[in-house]
This record gives C-alpha cells, sequence and structure tokens, in this order.
C-alpha cells in the first residue's frame, strides 16, 4: 500500500526550517521525501500547502495502563485529535509492567492511581507487554519501568528500608527491562512505596540508568513551596529540597536525568521557578544529562486528600471529628494553604463517585455556600463520600509566563501526563494540549514552529532511544501529523476539543481524516517501541 502526500511545509523533526515538498508513504515506512514525487500506484493526498511534521511524542504519560485495557480505543481517541501518536509511559515510578507474577502485593501495581483491571492479560515484563501490545493498540507506546511497581512487587507498601535480598530482586526486575528495551526507570518520590526510598537505594536506581545509558525520570517528593513530604513548613522550599535531593542521587554520575512535569503549585511556590533552572543547569555543568518536560496547562488533576495530612487521613470518620483533632487539621490546613498561595476556591472536584455528580465540575467553595456548610466541613463530606479517593483539578500550576518562558528553554520537552477517565470531568490536557504549544507559537509567546515540533517529536525520540521515530526521514516509521497553522493560531483553547489538526498517519495507516476516525484502522494501528540497544 503506498500513499503520496503531495504540497506540504514538511518540518522533519531536527529543529531545522520547513521545506516546501511531498512524501511517499510505502506500507508502514516513508519511502521518499522530496520535490514533485510520482507514483501512479499510490493514493495521491494534495495537502494543498497543509503542514505536516512527525507524529507528537508525548513525552510523559501513564498510557501504558490503557494500552492493554480489552478496548482500549476510547483511552487514546483524545490523544489522536490532538496529533499525538506515541507515548513514552510507565512515568512516576507506576508502570503496568515490572513485577514478580507471583508477588503477593500485585495488586499495588500503580500505586493505587491505576490499576491493571479489564485487560487482555498480565503482563509482569517488559517483553510480555511488547509483544501483548504490538499492532494491537491505537498508537505506539514505548515504556519505562517504574521503581514504584518494582518495589511494591518485593515488599509492598511497606513503609521500611528493603532487605539486601529485596534490594537485589527490585533491582534485577528493573534491569531485565532494560534488557528487553525499555526507554528507561522512573520513580516517584510522592507515591507508595517510592516515598519510603532512601539515598542509597536511590541512587542505585540511578547507576542502572548510567550503567544503559537511559533517563530517568523522576516525579519528586515535592512540586510546591510547601507540602506534605517534609515535616517543617518553613525554611527552604519544599520543591527545592526535592531538587536538592536529586542532586545528591545523581552526584558523580553522568546519567540522564529527567525532572517530570515542571510545576509549581500554588502562587508563593512561583519564586522558586528560576532557581529550579539554575540547579537543572548545574547538574549538566557536572556531567548530568538533566532536563525536564511541561504541559501548556496551568492547573492538574490531584487527589483529593492533597492537604490532607496522614495522621488526619488514617483516622476513622468520629475521630476526624472529635473536635480537637478537627481543630488541629483546620488549622494546618488554612497555614498550608495560605502558605502554598491558595484556597478552597482553587480546588475544582472532577469525581467523588457514582451517585454525587451533582458536585461535579464545582469548587470546594462552591459547594460549601450551596449546602450551607463551612469550606472545611464540605471537603471533609466531599472526602469522606468518595471514600478519600475522590479526584479535584487544582489551579494554579503554573502561569501563561512560566510556561512561555519554559517552552522555550533548549533542555524542555513537551507533554500531556493525563489520562482519560472512566467518569468525571477530564484533564483539559487530554484534548488541545499539543496544539497548545503550537498555538503559542504562531502567536509569539511560545518558541519558534522548528524548535516546538522538535521537541514534541525527534527530541523525544533521541532522548529515550526510540530509533526510526520522530522525524521525516526516508526509512523511518510514518508516523505524520498534518495540520492548519491559520487554525493554530486563530484556535480558542479550552474549550474541551482539539482545533487544527487535519490527518493524523500511524505506522502509514491514516486514521484521522477531519473529525473523521477510522475506527476499524484505529484499533489496531499502534506499535510497541522498544529501546534502540
Amino acid at each position: 500500500m503506498k500513499t503520496l502526500l503531495k504540497n506540504g511545509l514538511i518540518y522533519d523533526g531536527t529543529g531545522e526550517e520547513p521545506f516546501h515538498g511531498d512524501i511517499l508513504i510505502k506500507d508502514e515506512m516513508l519511502e521518499e521525501i522530496g520535490e514533485n514525487l510520482q507514483d501512479h500506484e499510490a493514493e495521491v493526498i494534495d495537502l494543498g500547502g497543509l503542514s505536516v511534521s512527525p507524529g507528537f511524542f508525548d513525552a510523559h504519560s501513564h498510557n501504558d495502563f490503557f494500552a492493554i485495557k480489552k478496548e482500549p480505543e476510547k483511552y487514546f481517541e483524545p490523544f489522536v485529535r490532538q496529533g499525538i501518536t506515541s507515548f513514552i509511559a510507565g512515568n512516576c515510578g507506576l508502570s503496568s509492567v515490572g513485577f514478580e507474577k507471583d508477588s503477593p502485593y500485585k495488586e499495588g501495581v500503580g500505586g493505587g492511581l491505576f490499576h491493571n483491571w479489564d485487560v487482555t492479560g498480565e503482563y509482569g515484563t517488559v517483553k510480555e507487554f511488547f509483544d501483548a501490545i504490538d499492532k494491537n493498540t491505537p498508537l505506539n507506546i514505548a515504556t519505562l519501568v517504574g521503581h514504584c511497581s518494582a518495589r511494591n512487587s518485593v515488599s509492598g507498601f511497606e513503609n521500611r528500608e528493603l532487605t539486601p535480598e529485596e534490594r537485589g530482586r527490585m533491582l534485577g526486575i528493573m534491569e531485565q527491562g532494560l534488557k528487553e528495551g525499555a526507554c528507561g526507570l522512573s520513580l516517584g518520590l510522592m507515591y507508595e512505596p517510592g516515598v519510603y526510598a532512601k539515598t542509597e537505594e536511590l541512587r542505585d536506581v540511578a547507576k542502572l540508568c548510567e550503567t544503559y545509558d537511559v533517563p530517568m525520570t523522576v516525579h519528586p517528593r515535592a512540586s510546591s513551596a510547601v507540602s506534605l513530604a517534609y515535616s517543617s513548613p518553613f525554611g527552604r522550599p519544599h520543591i527545592l529540597r526535592a531538587l536538592d535531593e536529586l542532586e545528591e542521587v545523581s552526584r558523580g554520575t553522568h546519567m540522564k536525568l529527567q525532572y517530570s512535569h515542571a510545576i509549581f503549585v500554588g502562587r508563593s511556590s512561583f519564586k522558586c521557578k528560576d532557581e529550579l533552572l539554575v540547579i537543572l543547569m548545574r547538574m549538566r555543568e557536572n556531567g548530568i544529562d538533566a532536563m525536564f518536560d511541561i504541559y501548556a496547562e496551568d492547573r492538574g488533576v490531584s487527589v483529593i486528600t492533597v492537604i490532607m495530612p496522614a495522621w488526619y487521613q488514617s483516622m476513622s470518620k468520629e475521630e476526624k471529628r472529635k473536635p480537637f483533632n478537627k481543630l488541629k487539621f483546620t488549622l494546618l490546613a488554612k497555614l498550608s494553604m495560605k502558605m502554598l498561595g491558595f484556597n478552597f476556591d482553587n480546588i475544582l472536584i472532577a469525581d467523588v463517585g457514582e451517585g454525587d455528580e451533582k458536585y461535579e465540575g464545582k469548587t470546594v467553595h462552591q459547594i460549601a455556600r450551596e449546602e450551607g456548610m463551612s469550606d472545611i466541613d464540605a471537603y471533609l463530606h466531599l472526602c469522606e463520600i468518595s471514600n478519600n479517593t475522590g479526584r479535584v483539578i487544582m489551579e494554579p500550576y503554573s502561569t501563561a509566563e512560566i510556561i512561555s518562558e519554559f517552552s522555550k528553554h533548549p533542555n524542555v520537552l513537551y507533554m500531556t501526563d493525563a489520562w482519560v477517565e472512566e467518569r468525571g470531568v477530564q484533564n483539559l490536557a487530554i484534548y488541545d494540549c499539543f496544539p497548545k504549544f503550537l498555538h503559542l507559537s504562531l502567536k509569539g509567546s511560545g518558541d519558534t514552529m522548528p524548535a516546538t515540533i522538535r521537541k514534541m517529536s525527534g527530541a523525544v525520540a533521541d532522548r529515550f532511544c526510540i530509533g526510526q521515530r520522530g522525524y521525516i526521514k526516508k526509512g523511518f516509521f510514518a508516523d505524520l501529523t498534518v495540520f492548519d497553522e491559520e487554525k493554530l493560531k486563530k484556535g480558542v483553547p479550552d474549550q474541551n476539543k482539539p482545533f487544527g489538526i487535519e490527518k493524523v498517519f500511524v505506522n502509514g495507516t491514516k486514521v484521522l481524516d477531519g473529525e473523521t476516525l477510522d475506527r476499524q484502522a484505529f484499533a489496531k494501528a499502534g506499535r510497541a517501541m522498544p529501546r534502540e540497544r
């Protein structure tokens, strides 16, 4: 099967200026790129001057948990509509792979955020995972092996140091994943059981990454000036203490460190942005290949208990309501929110469970007024009815100015950190995060268009050693995104829909044409993307 794309403005993923030309696709691969190409056997599609780039790479994803669903299409449809064809999954220490089949703790894979439910099978190893998804999932998937998943496999969520035998087994799981084509390892230092890991354990993971020359992606212990990760709310901002830890863990190595989702939760955290960049640049000067990634959003998704300390969360409903305990929590919550620079008006309910949909899309403060409660009582009520598992959308995580500045940084990659939820209010990033990066570029507040395209294509493939992807080059896989720059420039973001994306090809197959998704082709268009070794 051949397809000839004529008269396109081609961004090839290198960061160089675009050029006008044609692209010939044969089966899954790019057969030829040039001018005035002809092939009488090919279906000809005249792009009429529309722009075409490598299919976009989402550099930070959790869609490994959805690639193995029995019916995965709905979890990937919003992403392909914004031009994304490939994912670096298994982030934040939470991978769907990397566990022992006979582990009694398998249910803990995913850290409570993600689950291997309603899936086609159980895939403890990277090889098994790749074999299961190749040509059997909608979009392309590369995976990291998560430290949380591997640690959980040997010790569950226990808050303790691993024994030497357990540490050896955990590292063995992770190394096996690298040998089988994982594109790196990931840490999730806010999540159980990664939160319990000490420096020496983390250094072992870092050394493994150095040995195999792969990135270690890190969800740090804190992304705010004040957090629950440290006992004292005073002194050095917690987000910077978390960076200090990463500098210590990587010191003396020449590893690749990928700082995940550079966000600043709460207005008081914004002042830390400059020092964050200083620390990352200092790491680079000391031989550590440090980079970071961002999304084009000023808010993010979290669990409803994000401001509830563990000691209070573990109490029964009756204990929580006792005057002294409630007063203590109330004072601490108000203090931490004041120090962070946000309040209950900045916490929007996305989902608190079936039967309570009336709360979705409203802030805690709104709900408190409607129910005739205090903000604290409304918050506690929402926690209770959701069994402390409710989902919230919080702001601010960033600002337009920070997103603009960071998007231009030479060591940044672009991502969504989003997934499709079964119910409730969705994360806006599933709809138009990547079109927004292009919109910012075309409006003059983002990076240049060639650099923007590179940060969502070739640079990601290079970073994670994904061969024959991320570029428009002869002999590479034909993942292509066709877009209309005028529509992208004039588009209105944050409308729960994409804009400016005209066509998407996945491994040579046209799966999206305008708003029409070829659902039959889409269902099995994706490939496993093992690391090039």
